[in-house]
């Protein structure tokens, strides 16, 4: 990606064996971050806060949290807009198990949402400008 580098280059000067000499040269080679280059970054935070958002989910249903409790209730609530999109595609939305469901819908947004990301950043770099 666009980031600082520094490189070093060492020298090695060959003379008589009593006076061996050695010199290093420093040189600084920096990049400036592009526009796309923040972009990219941009899209891979925002799609990581949503896939977080969506294990969550996953994670609170399979250990049955409580509906009642306000933050579990803000997750769902929350992470109900990105799983919405991909409800209904298997048929099934949850696999009950006792007091526990697997979320269907949510394991199929996680996956959709990612594919998405990886789209996305597929066509950033097609159209990315090179040196």
């Amino acid at each position: 990606m666009d980031d600082e580098r520094r490189v070093v280059t060492r020298t090695d000067t060959v003379a008589p064996a009593p006076i061996a000499q050695s010199s290093v040269s420093q040189s600084e080679v920096t990049y400036r971050s592009s526009g796309s280059g923040l972009i990219q970054r941009l899209i891979i935070f925002l799609f990581a806060l949503i896939q977080g958002l969506l294990l969550l989910r996953i994670v609170l249903l399979l250990v049955s949290a409580r509906e009642g409790n306000a933050l579990v209730a803000f997750v769902y609530d929350l992470s109900d807009v990105f799983v919405a999109p991909f409800r209904g595609i298997l048929g099934g939305n949850q696999i009950p198990a006792g007091d526990t469901a697997l979320d269907v819908s949510a394991v199929v947004a996680l996956v959709g949402w990612t594919i998405l990301e990886l789209i996305i950043l597929g066509f950033l770099r097609v159209f990315r400008r090179t040196a």
